[in-house]
């Protein structure tokens, strides 16, 4: 198995799944997946690209067996295939200049015909004579009548009429190879046995199948996966938002998640299964259950299964990738405390979708007193009346300051009953003290935030609260 990507660009998350169902398949067959860098087209490639691409698989875990192979090396094994199609009649040089070959297509275009040798080709002498006395030319593949077909493992028996087919280049006149014959002579040479691919590479696969007859191989099998689509039902690109594996890694997506996410973008375990790790899915996959219509990149669907995969993840785990998430001070203040932390990232890998979520949610667990903020429009809502919301808040400082020890069961208890001696709903009390605590008006359960918090950090939060609400308003 074979993932083939062009080093021109970032990994796309189309590509990732076409790279992750190679990986899937190889690994569960016990055949090799290779990677082979499609770089013949010098001008958009890359070393950066190539570099990315490596990177990007390697943090999906999809590590290749064999070091890359570069197609641009394969040059001369390419031009040696061209010359054996010469050699045996299936394909043909033309002189044929650039301007003029469009002015047949497009005459060809309007009388509905396949362009042919006898419309830019030569008699095989003066293709000889030419070419020995050096002049420019491109090589074509002679396409020949009949049909042309083959048993692909998605789509099933596909035939394609030949007189629908072009005869198309093989070698540019600069002698440069064109993807298809690269392609082919490559995947030859690597014993590639299955090319599972994209959709978008339908229309090359009978050109290849014509190749591979002519130079009295057997192709392989093929499999064509259909293609990612947005929302709006349109294939899948920048305009939908993140696009490359890069992006989802900078927005704080887990590799386990988007592993787990592409696989289930047109292929199915056959079972309720949803959250799934890279072993579970190599034990799962299977090409049969590899569906023919395309699917929705559903953004929702990947955060609720990153949210699902942070969950499982042990603090142990998840306690340095929170630290990274966390800005100064509070990472300073997270590094000092490494328990606190662990605890912290145990309590909100069960809330948060994201690494970025986890980095805002644990940030106000470490922010030191001197920088602590409320946020107005919490404290617009549940301080709106400053000397009941110092009373209540003094109440709970007071009850905190008399208590031995704080524990969540205990704390729960205390403050209903403390809610009830001031005549208050409990909701009354906890979102002023959440506020006072966190500084907004969301956080994880108040009484895990008292514990996480300790006593002593708490009653200095409450005191700063309480200066704050006994600040005058601003003059209108």
């Amino acid at each position: 198995m074979r993932f083939a990507p062009s080093p021109t660009g970032y990994l796309h998350v189309g590509g990732a799944r076409t790279a992750l169902f190679n990986f899937l398949y190889a690994r569960q067959t016990g055949g090799e997946f290779l990677l082979r860098i499609e770089d013949t087209d010098r001008e958009r490639s890359s070393e950066e690209m190539t570099g990315q691409i490596l990177d990007a698989m390697h943090w999906l875990g999809l590590d290749v067996d064999e070091p890359p192979v570069h197609q641009a090396d394969g040059v001369a094994q390419h031009r040696t295939a061209a010359q054996s199609l010469l050699a045996s009649g299936a394909a043909y040089r033309s002189f044929v200049e650039p301007d003029e070959l469009a002015a047949i297509r497009e005459r060809a275009r309007d009388e509905v015909v396949p362009i042919r040798r006898s419309m830019i080709g030569v008699s095989d002498d003066e293709a000889e004579r030419r070419a020995a006395d050096g002049e420019p030319h491109a090589v074509f593949f002679a396409v020949p009548d009949g049909v042309t077909e083959w048993d692909d493992v998605v789509h099933g028996v596909t035939r394609i009429q030949n007189d629908t087919i072009d005869d198309f280049v093989l070698l540019r006149s600069d002698a440069t190879p064109v993807y298809n014959l690269a392609v082919v002579v490559d995947d030859l040479d690597m014993a590639i046995t299955l090319v599972l691919r994209g959709d978008d590479h339908l229309s090359n696969t009978p050109k290849q199948v014509l190749i591979y007859g002519a130079l009295g191989a057997q192709a392989p099998r093929f499999a064509h996966v259909p293609m990612i689509l947005g929302a709006d039902g349109k294939r899948l690109s920048k305009r939908h938002g993140a696009a490359s594996v890069e992006a989802y890694r900078e927005a704080g997506i887990l590799p386990e998640a988007l592993v787990n996410f592409l696989a289930l973008l047109g292929w199915s375990p056959g079972d309720d299964r949803e959250v799934m790790d890279l072993s579970e899915l190599t034990e799962a996959f299977s090409l049969d259950r590899i569906l023919k219509k395309a699917s929705v990149f559903d953004a929702e669907k990947l955060e609720w299964l990153n949210g699902r995969h942070l969950a499982l993840m042990s603090p142990d785990r998840l306690a340095p990738v929170v630290l990274d998430h966390l800005p100064e001070p509070e990472r300073s203040c997270a590094e000092a405390e490494p328990e606190r932390l662990h605890a912290v990232a145990d309590l909100i890998r069960q809330r948060a979708r994201t690494i970025q979520a986890m980095g805002d949610q644990s940030r106000p667990f470490f922010t030191p007193i001197e920088a602590l903020q409320f946020d107005p429009t919490a404290t617009a809502k549940h301080w709106k009346e400053p000397a009941q919301a110092a009373q209540r808040l003094a109440a709970v400082r007071d009850l905190l300051e008399a208590s031995e020890s704080i524990a969540a069961e205990s704390l729960e208890t205390d403050l209903r009953a403390l809610a009830e001696q001031l005549g208050v709903g409990a909701g009354k009390l906890f979102q002023p003290l959440r506020v006072a605590l966190m500084g907004s008006a969301e956080s994880p359960g108040i009484f895990d935030v008292i514990v996480l918090l300790g006593r002593d950090r708490c009653v200095e939060r409450l005191n700063r609260a309480l200066e704050v609400l006994a600040e005058p308003p601003d003059a209108p």
